[in-house]
C-alpha cells in the first residue's frame, strides 16, 4: 500500500522537489502577469520558456550551458516544462483561452500552498502519468509502483546504486554498458527519474571503473510524505 502523507505548506522538505518548484513558478508567473503566452500549437512561447529555463534551476539542466548552445528554445527542448504544463491542464490547474495560459480558481488558491499543491501534483505525476511517453524510448519497465516503491524504500535507505537496484528487483545484472541497456533505461526514465523530478529521490552520477556510476539516495521529503509497507524493515540511521 502506498500512503502520502500531507505536510504544511511551510514544511522545509518541500525544498526537494523540482517539480513543484517548478509548478509554483509557473503558477505565480501567471498569476502575476494575468496570463501566459501559447503558440499555435498550444505549447508555451519562447519568452516564458526562456524565463524558466533560467529560474526553475533544474537538476542536470544548467541554464547557462543551455542558452549558450540554443539560443531559440521550445517548450519541447526543455522536458520537465513540458510535462509540467501537461499537468496543470490534466489537473484543471490551468486552461487555454483566447491562445493564452490562465489559472483557474483552483490554480491561483494552490499558487500560494506549497503542501497542498504537493499533495495534488505529485502522487498523479507519480502514479497516473505514462512516464515513457515523454521518455527518449517507447520501452516500459515490468512491475507496479507498490512493488517499485517498497524495494526502492528498503534499497536506498542509506544509498544504492541505479544497477544494485535493478538487479534487485529483476535478478538480472544490468547496467549501461551492457546488453540489457535499453531495459536499464526503461527503468531509470519510468521510475528513477519521476521519483527525482519529484523531490523523493537524489541522484548523483560519477565515473567508475569502465563505466559511469549511478548512485541514488532517498531525500527527507521522502521519509516526510511516504508510507510504505517495508517502514517496518528500515534500519536506524547511524549516528556520524
Amino acid at each position: 500500500m502506498i500512503k502520502f502523507r500531507t505536510i504544511a505548506d511551510d514544511h522545509p522538505d518541500l525544498a526537494h522537489s523540482p517539480l513543484l518548484r517548478g509548478a509554483l513558478m509557473t503558477l505565480q508567473y501567471a498569476q502575476k502577469h494575468g496570463s501566459i503566452g501559447l503558440t499555435k500549437t498550444k505549447a508555451f512561447k519562447r519568452a516564458f520558456v526562456h524565463w524558466a529555463v533560467e529560474h526553475f534551476d533544474w537538476p542536470g539542466k544548467n541554464a547557462e550551458e543551455m542558452l549558450r548552445y540554443n539560443k531559440v528554445i521550445n517548450e519541447y527542448d526543455f522536458p520537465p516544462l513540458e510535462i509540467l504544463h501537461f499537468l496543470l491542464i490534466s489537473l484543471r490547474l490551468g486552461r487555454h483561452f483566447k491562445g493564452e495560459f490562465r489559472l483557474t480558481k483552483r490554480g491561483t488558491d494552490l499558487a500560494q500552498a506549497p503542501g497542498r499543491l504537493f499533495a495534488e501534483l505529485i502522487p498523479y505525476f507519480v502514479l497516473q502519468v505514462d512516464h515513457a511517453s515523454y521518455a527518449r524510448f517507447n520501452d516500459r519497465p515490468s512491475g507496479k509502483w507498490d512493488v517499485w516503491l517498497n524495494v526502492i524504500n528498503v534499497e536506498a535507505d542509506h544509498g544504492t546504486t541505479e544497477a544494485a537496484l535493478f538487479n534487485t528487483l529483476y535478478d538480472e545484472s544490468q547496467d549501461w554498458h551492457t546488453a540489457g541497456w535499453r531495459k536499464m533505461a526503461a527503468f531509470t526514465s519510468c521510475v528513477l527519474r519521476p521519483l527525482e523530478w519529484s523531490g523523493f529521490l537524489n541522484g548523483t552520477r560519477e565515473d567508475g571503473p569502465g563505466a559511469e556510476v549511478c548512485h541514488v539516495f532517498k531525500t527527507r521529503l521522502w521519509r516526510s510524505v511516504l508510507s510504505l509497507d517495508t517502514d517496518g524493515m528500515l534500519r536506524p540511521t547511524p549516528v556520524q
